[in-house]
């Protein structure tokens, strides 16, 4: 499980990001247990989300950091996550909600295979 990324990212989130990319610069993606989107990731300018000792870094998605809230991460711990676009706006600050779409997440339960 070690070498099992915890993040990954679909085709069409990757079109997105480099959107976003060409707009902003470099990216990074958080995902809290927020009142706004509840739990979907968000996508910031690098920079415009302060990380904090509250944070847990899961990898990186496309060249973006991804973090996760530390309370969250202790339900997802056990799950490979895929970050994924859809149609419709979010409550959100993500730099994706202009477009009309929004960044989703996705699960797996890690198992032995």
């Amino acid at each position: 499980m070690k070498d099992i990324p915890r993040v990954l990212v679909t085709g069409e989130a990757k079109k997105v990001i480099a959107e976003i990319r060409a707009k902003n610069g470099k990216l990074m993606f958080h995902q809290s247990g927020g009142c706004c989107d509840g739990s979907s990731p968000m996508c910031y300018a690098d920079g415009e989300f302060l990380v904090g000792s509250s944070d847990v870094w899961l990898g990186a998605i496309d060249g973006c950091d991804f973090y996760m809230a530390k309370d969250q991460f202790e339900f997802w711990k056990h799950t490979e996550l895929t970050v994924d676009v859809s149609k419709g706006r979010g409550a959100s600050f993500s730099l994706e909600i202009p477009l009309g779409l929004r960044f989703v997440t996705k699960s797996r339960v890690f198992s032995s295979e």
